[in-house]
């Protein structure tokens, strides 16, 4: 019962997704694409991997994969997985997941059009972690405020100062902070608390015309609030918490999710996370993402109920009013 893979993206992430996916034995990889033969013939040898194409189209056309990961840059992940899609295979889409939420939209019907799978690579919300977060939440009553931040300051920003351009600050390939990283704060907000009401953003456009800082307000019907931090260009270690009338969960990094704690209101601090039983197995955080998507391949369900085609949508939405208030430009490409 082997899903043999195709990747498109030769970077550092495509090298953890393999990671993970090789924890699986259903995982098989079979073709790598690159627009450069040298560069796909040498992460061919990296990864052992059989196939290496330099045209998209052929590696979808292929009966050597089954389903394809991709990991292009964020203006190319709506056009490539239509490509696979319309060639039958099934598509796990790193994030952002699009361009926009237009772009998400075209995904969601080619994906139903063709009798395919197609999720977003939105790891932290798979993983064993956060759904001890899910079932906590009725833990702490009323449900006041959620504040996540993700601030990473870039190694590319230094450069970028210098007057070098590299493609995390490109518009054109649909870079820049809210789409890299503050995604990580709005995609679990979504999953737990659906779309809000308002979107209220503000942020720092840098010259190249991609936002590098970002903070948002979010209110809800039921009277939440939400607030996000994300940045490009500085650091912060502030966790992320869910704020109820009976206590707070604490999640220490929204990314990378590795502590999970529970404060009552009037009671102990408790580790909802980790808490492993004796000889149990801890799998790499990219595992869960990759082990979602072949059940659903191998069950025949068109999409996951946490990575649902819905939050998807709605963090797309999000994302470009966010832009929108900001003034980032989205682009698009021809999807025809």
């Amino acid at each position: 019962m082997k899903v043999r893979f195709g990747v498109v993206g030769t970077n550092f992430i495509t090298d953890w997704v393999i990671a993970g996916g090789r924890e699986d034995k259903r995982f098989e990889l079979t073709a790598v694409c690159s627009r450069s033969i040298d560069t796909g013939r040498a992460f061919a040898e990296k990864h052992n991997i059989p196939n290496v194409f330099t045209s998209l189209e052929e590696m979808a056309q292929s009966q050597l994969i089954d389903a394809v990961y991709i990991a292009s840059p964020n203006a190319f992940h709506a056009h490539h997985s239509i490509i696979c899609m319309r060639n039958g295979k099934h598509v796990l889409c790193e994030k952002a997941f699009a361009s926009n939420a237009q772009e998400a939209r075209l995904m969601v019907e080619t994906a139903q059009r063709n009798n395919v799978v197609l999720m977003e690579a939105m790891k932290p919300v798979l993983t064993p972690a956060f759904k001890t977060v899910i079932n906590a939440v009725k833990e702490i009553g009323v449900v006041r405020n959620w504040f996540s931040c993700f601030c990473q300051y870039s190694s590319r920003y230094d450069k970028l100062k210098e007057g070098i351009v590299l493609n995390a600050f490109k518009p054109e390939l649909s870079n820049g902070a809210v789409m890299d990283i503050g995604v990580y704060t709005i995609y679990p907000m979504v999953v737990l608390f659906g779309k809000p009401k308002t979107v209220n953003a503000s942020g720092v456009k840098l010259h190249t015309g991609v936002d590098g800082h970002g903070s948002v307000v979010f209110e809800y019907n039921n009277g939440m609030t939400a607030n996000v931090i994300y940045s490009k260009i500085a650091d912060s270690d502030l966790p992320t918490e869910i704020q109820g009338e009976d206590g707070t969960i604490t999640l220490d990094r929204i990314n990378i999710i590795s502590k999970v704690t529970l404060k009552r209101r009037k009671g102990e601090l408790t580790t909802l996370f980790p808490l492993f039983p004796q000889n149990a197995t801890v799998h790499n955080e990219y595992y869960y993402e990759v082990a979602e998507f072949i059940d659903l391949i191998q069950s025949g369900c068109s999409q996951s109920s946490v990575n649902s085609h819905a939050n998807s949508l709605i963090t797309m939405e999000i994302i470009d009013e966010i832009r929108r208030q900001v003034g980032v430009s989205s682009v698009t490409q021809n999807l025809s």
